[in-house]
Order: C-alpha cells, then structure tokens, then sequence
C-alpha cells in the first residue's frame, strides 16, 4: 500500500507514485531476459569450458561464483545452489523449501548476469548412492544372494541401486521432475550410462517427464550409446583413457558420433585428466582444441579421480579466456593429418598423437594462444594443438 506521509495533496501522491513505478519498470528493464537454453548454446563465444560438480581455483580477486560462471556449462549436485528439501532421504525428496527454491533461483540469476550463455544442469543419482540416501529397508538396494548390499563408487562408498526395478524407476524420474520444476536448472545429468534395457527404459520415462526442450546430459565415457541416443542431448565424456594415441582417436570418433547423433541442442562435453600435474599444458592445449575443432562442445582439463581431494577440480588456464567467436563451418581434417577450423576471430589446429609435427601457415598475422607469438607460419607438435587469434 502506498502510504503519503505529512502534508502532500493527492496530486502530488499520484505524481510520486508514477515515479516510483517508472523507477521500478526501468530497473526490471536493465535485467536482460534470459535466453532459451538453445540460444544460450548457439550463440556463446568460444573456447567453451565445462565444470563437472566441482570447480577451479579461484584466481585472483574471483569469487566462487565469478570461477563457476567462466564456465559455459556446469552440473552440479542440487544442493550446490542452494536447493533443500525437508524430506530426510534425499532419493524420495520431491519437493523443496519455498526459502531454498528462492535462493537458488536467485543464485541462478546472478551467475547468468555474469554469464549469459550459462546452461546448469542437476545431477539425478539414479544408479549408485551413499548410506542415507533412501531408508536402509527400501527395496531398492541392489543386493546380493546373502541379502547384502553390493558395492559401486568404490572411492566413494556407494551402494548400488536397482536399476531395472520400475519401482525405482518411477522414483527417479519423480525425483527429475521435481528438480527440473523448480526452475532452477535446464536440464538434468545422469552418470554412469550406456546403452542396457534398464537404461533405455529410464531414459524413456525421464524425457517425457521434464519435456522436450529440458536438456540431458549423460556420461557415457567414450563409449557410443546409439540405442538411447534420441533422447540424450550430449555426452559427457569423462575420459579416464588418454595416454596412447588409439585413446585419442577413439575420443575423437566418438565426439564426432555424438555431434551427428544425439539429440539437438547439443551440449557434448569432453573431459581429460592430468598424466603429471595441473601444468601438463600439451595435454590440457590437446582436449581443448580437439573440442574446438570436432565440434560445438565443451573440454575440461581436471584432476584425475584417483587423488584423496575431490573428483575434477582443476586450474582455469588462460588458454581457455573467450575471445575466438564463433564458428565459421565444421572442421575438416587436413592432408597432413591435423585437424583445423575457422572462427570470426581466428582459427584453432589440433595435431593428434602418433604422427609427425605439422606446419601452420595464415593469410595474416595472429597470436598463437600457447606461445604469445605473432605471425603468419606456426610448428605444432604431435599431440598438441594450439588457437590463433587475429590481431
């Protein structure tokens, strides 16, 4: 109610009134709308980099937030955006505190303020769990022949859950449903996949729960899964496998398969570890370029699942800062066995394992993002690769 305190007539109330409310009208106004997720995807600024759960350092002078939002595509745990529910087991809790809905949902807007490309995806545990995640007695547990409960996430803990049972099924894409109608994500991811019936079914029942236009993100490693492919929109390709050159290759013909084959918007992301350190800079150039010219998606270069601290955390690396554009065509694979494509602002070369260096030569002069150098004629390695931007 709007309330006029001490002496002012009616006409200067309504006048004030109006004031307040351009005030408030122009304010909404300066928020930008926010894209559908399908823009957000086509029209983002490329290298394209991808958080799985957990995240980077901080550099200097970035928040947490700051650290999420560089990256144009993220999954996380519900609760890392401030979801609660008051459900005590988290694998039948489908519905969530008003307060917690709002924070996260405002979370969500100012990570997108910083980056308006953003895509956040939830993970639904459906396959394996921790203790406490359903009641102890819940027919889900998947156990043996003595009645005990069988191991999954060894590293974690996890206890395998029931996959094939529709029963658990139904709890599942519940679960999906009701993250995805808070409106805080735009789509859902689901580890562990590949192509059995169970899983089919699963797939089934989660599309048409949360839509048609609602992503789904799957991590099938580097495994193809042509028998769910319809209903996925990307791959997460969490490649475990990454010291011989038949690794890359197998990594590379199957991110080209998911760019042919899976479901469109695609949001395929690629993953590869450190063989030594955070500075093994070849490898991390190598998946970064290789994305760049295979396809539309997202690479990460993390911390392998073997350390005691989390699973993925990594370094932002200048490498990966925006600044090439978009892309101009696919990439084709050249004579020499690289492989290059073309951005409005500069071109990416990645040269696979297993062959010989291969010589760069451009029309006019650019910056090559791994050395700082500026010319025309470039060498890379065998199994590096390299971006050039155009002065």
């Amino acid at each position: 109610m709007f309330q006029v305190i001490g002496y002012v007539t009616n006409a200067h109330a309504a006048m004030l009134l109006r004031i307040l409310c351009f005030i408030s009208l122009a304010t909404l106004s300066a928020v930008p709308a926010e894209l559908p997720a399908s823009e957000r995807i086509a029209a983002r600024d490329y290298p394209s980099v991808f958080q799985a759960w957990n995240g980077a350092k901080p550099l200097p002078g970035q928040s947490e937030a700051d650290m999420l939002a560089r990256h144009d595509l993220a999954f996380v745990h519900p609760s890392q955006l401030g979801l609660r529910s008051e459900e005590p087991f988290e694998g039948t809790a489908f519905k969530f505190t008003a307060a917690s809905v709002a924070a996260a949902r405002e979370h969500r807007t100012k990570l997108l303020a910083k980056n308006p490309h953003m895509v956040l995806l939830a993970e639904v545990r459906y396959r394996d769990a921790p203790k406490g995640f359903i009641p102890e007695n819940a027919p889900w547990w998947k156990r043996d022949g003595a009645g005990a409960f069988i191991m999954g996430w060894a590293e974690g803990g996890y206890r395998l859950l029931d996959v094939a049972q529709e029963d658990w099924q139904s709890q599942v894409v519940h679960r999906a449903k009701a993250v995805m109608d808070t409106g805080v994500f735009d789509g859902v991811m689901l580890d562990w996949w590949n192509d059995d019936a169970s899983r089919v079914s699963l797939i089934r029942r989660v599309r048409e729960a949360i839509g048609g236009d609602a992503l789904i993100l799957v991590n099938a490693n580097d495994r193809e899964i042509p028998q769910t492919a319809e209903y996925v929109n990307g791959l997460f390709m969490e490649c475990y496998r990454s010291a011989t050159p038949e690794d890359w290759s197998r990594i590379s013909d199957t991110l080209r398969w998911a760019e042919t084959h899976l479901r469109s918007p695609r949001i395929n992301c690629v993953e590869t570890w450190f063989h030594q350190s955070r500075n093994d800079f070849v490898l991390m150039r190598s998946v970064t370029t290789l994305a760049l010219t295979q396809s539309d998606g997202c690479c990460l270069f993390s911390d392998p699942n073997d350390l005691p601290t989390a699973d993925h955390l990594h370094d932002w690396y200048a490498f990966w800062d925006k600044g090439l554009g978009l892309p101009l065509k696919p990439g084709v694979k050249r004579v020499d066995g690289a492989w290059e494509r073309g951005f409005t602002n500069g071109v990416v070369i990645y040269n696979p394992p297993g062959g010989v260096p291969v010589n760069v030569q451009l029309a006019s002069p650019q910056r090559s993002r791994a050395t700082g150098r500026v010319g025309t004629e470039f060498t890379i390695p065998s199994g590096d690769g390299d971006i050039f931007i155009r002065k």
